[in-house]
């Protein structure tokens, strides 16, 4: 797939401390962020030609060493939506507005985006995520604490849960 200005998709890996990441960008937008052995990574990204990491790429991974690192707490990322329902991407966006450091619930998220009985259907937009660590998901658990569902694997949630809390 091409944007408008006909910018290919193109994709780098790094290898994080919680496992490889795959990164891809279209032009100077960073579109997507997931661990390359995790589950739904779409195929627009996954077949995406490997490209050394330089432009977004590159800053992508200098913030995401930083943040593992415990030296940076938020992204400054020129990041795009890409993919995804209206409703979907309601739900990314809201999960930038949870802080570093805490979480919030499933329905807590469904009422910031004025549907609070979208409970289920909010965690399937959170499980549909393309902006991993970048966009917080992680953040999200269950209505008493719980940890569930992260695409990632729980014990990476519990390891992003951990490292945000040691340096919070």
């Amino acid at each position: 797939m091409t944007s408008a200005c006909n910018d290919p998709i193109q994709t780098t890996e790094w290898d994080s401390p919680l496992g490889r990441l795959l990164l891809t960008r279209q032009g100077h937008d960073l579109l997507g962020v997931w661990f390359s052995d995790q589950a739904g990574i779409p195929t627009w990204a996954s077949d995406a030609p490997r490209v050394p990491a330089d432009g977004v790429l590159a800053e992508a991974v200098r913030q995401l060493d930083r943040y593992f690192a415990g030296r940076q707490t938020s992204f400054d990322l020129p990041l795009r939506l890409y993919g995804g329902t209206p409703f979907q991407q309601s739900v990314w966006r809201a999960l930038q507005a949870i802080p570093y450091g805490q979480t919030t619930s499933y329905a807590v998220v469904s009422q910031s985006i004025g549907r609070p009985a979208a409970v289920r259907a909010t965690g399937g937009a959170i499980g549909r995520n393309p902006l991993g660590i970048v966009i917080p998901c992680h953040r999200v658990v269950g209505s008493h604490g719980a940890l569930t569902g992260y695409t990632g694997g729980l014990d990476r949630k519990r390891a992003l849960l951990a490292l945000e809390a040691a340096h919070g």
